[in-house]
């Protein structure tokens, strides 16, 4: 049996995939930026920069009422991402 409710809120979660995938695209293309800024690879991770980025993301989560602990993972994941992007990027300059 096909629960119709489940498939009306996937359809939903599908739409606000398409637009994380967009607002992905939008900060790599930000990260490509901040790539041509760096002149040596050691500056890629910046660890004060990223205990400050998940600092803020808690208040912000709290805040706006959204579990601390999900939206740590995901940034800590997409700042890992990103650090594996820039060095990708940064071999072919």
């Amino acid at each position: 049996m096909v629960n119709k409710n489940i498939l009306k809120i996937r359809k939903k979660l599908d739409k606000l995939d398409d637009i994380l995938l967009n607002i992905i695209k939008k900060r790599a293309k930000l990260v490509d930026i901040v790539i041509e800024n760096k002149k040596f690879k050691k500056e890629i991770i910046d660890k004060k920069r990223i205990r400050i980025i998940l600092k803020n993301i808690s208040k912000k989560s709290k805040k706006k009422r959204i579990d601390p602990l999900i939206t740590k993972k995901i940034w800590k994941s997409m700042i890992g991402a990103f650090i594996d992007y820039e060095y990708r990027k940064f071999k072919k300059k």
